[in-house]
């Protein structure tokens, strides 16, 4: 069954309080047509400039996801972002007259409450989807973390966390359908932090919005009754504070017996949201945190921009490679006898590309390069590296059929070993720096495992 894109009806704000700022914000949210995506909006910002909730803006994880473009930012998105993503929206525009979110009662629900009196639609054209077909993994050993994405219909979670504290111990959840669960069951799911990190937030000039009424603060140390007076004095908080029974501050009753882990849960799907499209596949998360989740979706989204190239050059299935030698034909201008890129085995979209070149005696220059001992010529090796790197260049434009690869410079140049007929060439290259269309980049050439040739090339991306 085809999925059509979604909106919401009419405008919605909600206005509260920041919860790491501590200011006083207001969030609009508006319609945005089709394949608009998830744009946040700084109106309170000369010219009101407009921050993609996508992976490539993401510039911190401390203490919540941050996204960046130019100078704009906006802090503590996650919540919002798990209300859109649970709600299944596609296209809206979020604006803000400050730099974070209101937080609430540290959960989605509030903005989820708001969308939905506001009511959703569908707009006349399908959801775009990343489907994970071979499972995809990310660990941090060290930490404990593990994160699985395996195939499945639909998108699924499970989540596991154990902090060793008898508050908390060892806790569980899995979201199975997002139609059926999202709004009743992890929505109303609040934020937590650990009683010793009180302090630290405060040190670093965070939270400063926060509060017993919008976050769930756990008890993890023996003195917490003595602290409780420096802390309270520390945020100026006047209402009384206690550690009660449950190992919550002042005995917060919890919405689900294992809403922590339930919130986690929620922080990891508004995390991958940030894919930019959704996902269809079931993610299995350990002890897993924003930092974990943002390197997952680097991963997912490398495959995604893959899957993207494949499907607009690629004819048919492949096997173990990305585009064959009809694909490359679409992409790059040059032609018979200059052509010298046979197939991309793997391309990671604005950093590498390995791609192959098959050397038959058939070879033009080979019957004067040289007669009775055929050598391919090394400013051929180096030529055919160049092609290589332009597939991965133009991979970064939208319109790569009307442009062109010119290359301003090689160097570093060195010929390790001849080449000779009946060699294939594997040519990987990596994007060292890319800024304003031009492009350097460190290429080598393998024959058999035996580096060949390497050199530092620069190009730019010009009009055809």
């Amino acid at each position: 069954m085809i999925k059509l894109q979604r909106t919401i009806k009419k405008s919605a704000s909600y206005s509260g309080v920041g919860l790491h700022t501590g200011n006083q914000t207001t969030i609009i949210f508006k319609p945005a047509p089709i394949g608009h995506g998830i744009v946040f909006m700084r109106t309170d910002l000369p010219g009101s400039p407009e921050i993609p909730a996508d992976i490539a803006h993401v510039i911190d994880i401390t203490r919540g996801t941050t996204l960046k473009k130019g100078e704009a930012k906006v802090y503590t998105v996650e919540h919002v972002l798990a209300a859109l993503a649970g709600l299944q929206l596609d296209n809206l525009q979020v604006e803000l007259d400050s730099s974070e979110p209101p937080v609430g009662d540290g959960s989605a629900l509030p903005f989820v409450e708001t969308i939905l009196k506001a009511g959703t639609e569908k707009q006349d054209s399908p959801k775009n989807y990343l489907e994970i077909e071979t499972p995809l993994f990310y660990s941090e050993k060290d930490k404990g973390i593990d994160l699985v994405v395996v195939p499945s219909d639909d998108l699924r979670i499970t989540f596991m966390v154990d902090y060793r504290n008898p508050a908390l111990g060892t806790q569980y959840t899995s979201l199975v359908s997002l139609e059926k669960e999202f709004v009743e069951e992890f929505a109303p799911a609040r934020t937590f932090c650990f009683f010793h990190e009180l302090e630290e937030l405060y040190k670093e000039g965070l939270a400063k919005g926060g509060s017993l009424h919008n976050a769930l603060v756990i008890c993890d140390e023996d003195n917490c009754k003595t602290k409780i007076g420096r802390l309270k004095e520390m945020y100026g908080v006047r209402e009384e504070v206690f550690v009660g029974k449950t190992g919550i501050l002042n005995d917060v009753p919890l919405r689900f017996p294992n809403e922590p882990c339930r919130h986690k849960a929620l922080d990891l799907l508004g995390d991958l949201y940030l894919l930019g499209v959704p996902l269809k596949g079931h993610v299995l998360a350990a002890r897993s945190g924003h930092a974990a989740n943002v390197a997952l979706v680097r991963k997912l989204r490398e495959q995604y921009e893959k899957e993207q190239i494949t499907t607009r050059y690629q004819k048919k299935a492949t096997g173990d490679y990305l585009l064959d030698i009809n694909a490359i034909l679409e992409i790059m201008p040059h032609r018979f006898p200059f052509l010298l890129v046979d197939r991309v085995v793997d391309i990671k979209p604005r950093k590498s590309v390995v791609a192959i070149k098959n050397v038959t005696m058939n070879e033009p220059f080979f019957s004067g390069h040289f007669p009775g001992h055929p050598i391919m010529p090394g400013v051929l090796i180096v030529e055919a590296m160049a092609q290589a790197g332009g597939i991965l260049l133009l991979n970064t434009v939208d319109d790569p059929e009307n442009r062109l690869v010119y290359f301003m410079g090689i160097d570093g140049v060195r010929f390790r070993k001849p080449v000779l007929p009946g060699d294939q060439i594997r040519f990987e290259l990596e994007m060292i720096q890319f800024r304003r269309g031009t492009c350097k980049m460190q290429g080598k050439a393998y024959v058999e495992g035996d580096l060949v040739c390497e050199a530092t090339l620069m190009a730019t991306i010009v009009d055809r």
